[in-house]
């Protein structure tokens, strides 16, 4: 070996700071993947709950102003009962709509010209609409809410399409999809239902 070579050759403190990098390069590419895989599998369950158990919905249209903003998004109980004033999902015509459980079965529903609305004789509280209306209704009154079905009504009731016009009527329950217990999106505006 020439005396070139021999002074190109590294020392041994430039050998063992080598090899430490070389470990912790290694050691980090081991954290990483671990660390990648982990992510992967609480997304997957995740996801998974999501779509088994706790649907996460977003807002379209503004039935359920002030309420609940379009481009919102809220997540929803599966196992839920609900009770009137409760905020439900459902599908109709290929579509979830959100909208607010009036009545349940067998409750007598009254929806006077100005909007008031009586249930079972009694004027219901409704601090969450602005604006009391009776909007887009075919409906005769009393009506009773058949067995198996509840009588639903968006917050915006001057243009909400809900119970109140025949072609959606009363919800069966097979429809329904839970209770909206959770707003979630945007940040500022967390807060349950």
């Amino acid at each position: 070996m020439t005396e070139q070579q021999l002074r190109d050759l590294p020392t041994a403190a430039q050998y063992a700071q080598e090899m430490k990098r070389l470990r912790y390069r290694k050691d980090f590419a081991k954290m990483l993947r671990s660390t990648v895989s982990s992510l992967l599998v609480v997304a997957a369950i995740a996801v998974l709950i999501s779509m088994l158990f706790l649907p996460v919905l977003r807002v379209t249209g503004t039935s359920m102003t002030p309420t609940l903003q379009e481009n919102e998004f809220v997540i929803c109980s599966e196992w839920s009962n609900f009770d009137c004033g409760d905020i439900i999902a459902f599908h109709f015509n290929n579509k979830i709509l959100l909208k607010r459980v009036i009545g349940t079965a067998g409750d007598w529903i009254e929806i006077t010209e100005d909007g008031t609305v009586y249930v079972n004789g009694e004027e219901i509280e409704e601090p969450y609409i602005d604006q009391k209306s009776l909007g887009q209704c075919d409906m005769e009154f009393p009506y009773q809410v058949p067995e198996n079905r509840v009588f639903v009504m968006g917050d915006h009731r001057e243009t909400s399409v809900d119970s109140r016009v025949s072609t959606v009527g009363c919800i069966a329950d097979e429809y329904i999809i839970g209770k909206v217990f959770l707003r979630v999106w945007p940040w500022e505006t967390i807060s349950t239902l």
